[in-house]
């Protein structure tokens, strides 16, 4: 999947929630979640996204960009 880091980005901080928080919060790399949300990771395994989206309780379609068909 294709991440929407600005997206993410944007929600973390509405959420008050760093990303260290989000870290712990999704067992994934601070440094690999800082790289999505600036937009130098551009594929990511579907189940770190579902785990992104979960911790951030938002739909999955709100931090990933749509495929063209």
């Amino acid at each position: 999947m294709r991440p929407n880091g600005p997206a993410q980005r944007a929600i973390r901080e509405a959420q008050n929630k760093s990303l260290r928080l989000l870290e712990h919060m999704t067992g994934l790399d601070r440094g690999y979640l800082s790289r999505i949300e600036r937009g130098l990771i551009r594929h990511v395994a579907d189940p770190s996204v579902q785990t992104i989206a979960d911790a951030l309780d938002v739909p999955i379609e709100a931090i990933i960009h749509k495929e063209k068909t």
